[in-house]
């Protein structure tokens, strides 16, 4: 499965990551899926209610417009997105632990270098298995 993702949402996610810096960050991704690809169409940067530079709680009702708004446009919900200020771009023991939707692409930004680093996940059973990430102009 490849994620495909326009540079501006690329870029929007990392602006949103270093805006939320010391904490993570986090959103949901929405667009279409097309054979092997998911197209995000649409990026909603929401609040972090935990504000923690270790774990992520998306605000429920931040999320519940988006997928009103999702639904509204025509959008399936691809996924999530959430930062890794100070770690590697991979999902912690906790992201693998609270995976609850094996259909779903969980996007990780490593903020830890000098260039962030965007990977994207499949989690299901327990076990994280990579999925190719394409920044599209």
């Amino acid at each position: 499965m490849t994620i495909r993702l326009k540079r501006r949402d690329y870029d929007a996610i990392v602006a949103h990551a270093k805006a939320g810096l010391p904490n993570e960050a986090c959103g949901l991704i929405a667009g279409t899926i097309a054979g092997n690809g998911k197209n995000v169409e649409k990026v909603y940067l929401l609040t972090n209610t935990d504000a923690s530079p270790n774990h992520f709680t998306i605000s429920p009702g931040e999320q519940l417009r988006a997928v009103k708004d999702m639904r509204a446009l025509g959008l399936s919900p691809l996924g999530n997105f959430h930062s890794h200020p100070a770690t590697r771009a991979r999902p912690s023991a906790e992201d693998i632990r609270l995976a609850y939707n094996p259909k779903a692409s969980y996007l990780i930004l490593s903020l830890a270098g000098k260039e962030p680093v965007l990977r994207a996940f499949k989690i299901a059973d327990g076990a994280a298995v990579p999925q190719a990430v394409e920044i599209l102009p």
